[in-house]
């Protein structure tokens, strides 16, 4: 571990801030809705719908007053439909790959925690950019999704670190809000469902628009 740098770990979002995943999702939140009889939705909606989780994904997608039965058959369709097709067209964004391995080649411990479920959040990582990560975690049981600060402290926890020694990155609103629940410093990136102005209009501190530069931000003194 260089003694200059700042952070001793960053935990990243993994949707819109490492992965495109915007795609796929869009696809199973279709099948979902046409399976279960509901009015399509367009992909701009779904990228606004997106940073909550899963069901909360299909909660806004589903039409306005859709009863509860409708609306749990919609999410196990998106589910099953997920599972299947969460690698089709999805890939890191440009320049991801390469400064996490700058990060990671830097002695900081790097960690992903998402709203996506657990074994898919997982996977992507895995399959995307293996190697890079100390620890990756999704929606599981026990440990309430963003914003609340539960995941960042327990990885906070097993890395050892102390608020000022962590720093979130994110894309969204929800990110903003999770690394200010945990006492934390956020970094903000504008490429994935959230634009410049949606972030700063959401508490943002800092955004950056370049994986580069997310590095340098992060690495950089």
């Amino acid at each position: 571990m260089n003694d200059s740098l700042k952070y001793k770990l960053v935990i990243f979002d993994l949707d819109g801030t490492l992965l495109n995943t915007l795609d796929d999702l869009y696809n199973s939140v279709a099948f979902a809705l046409s399976e279960n009889g509901l009015a399509p939705r367009t992909k701009a909606e779904v990228r606004q719908f997106l940073g909550n989780g899963m069901k909360n994904l299909i909660h806004r997608s589903v039409p306005e007053g859709t009863d509860p039965e409708t609306e749990l058959a919609a999410y196990r369709s998106f589910r099953a439909h997920y599972k299947v097709h969460c690698t089709d067209l999805t890939a890191p964004y440009p320049g991801i790959p390469e400064a996490l391995s700058r990060i990671k080649e830097s002695g900081i411990h790097v960690a992903v925690l998402s709203n996506k479920a657990d074994p898919e959040a997982v996977r992507l990582c895995n399959l995307y950019v293996p190697g890079l990560f100390d620890s990756a975690a999704g929606e599981r049981e026990g440990i309430p999704r963003k914003p609340s600060p539960e995941g960042v402290l327990t990885l906070m926890k097993g890395a050892g670190t102390s608020p000022d020694e962590t720093l979130y990155v994110g894309d969204s609103e929800v990110d903003i809000e999770t690394a200010k629940n945990a006492g934390v410093s956020c970094l903000s990136v504008n490429w994935g469902f959230r634009d410049t102005d949606q972030l700063f209009a959401s508490g943002a501190s800092k955004v950056v628009s370049t994986a580069e530069e997310m590095a340098d931000a992060i690495l950089l003194p």
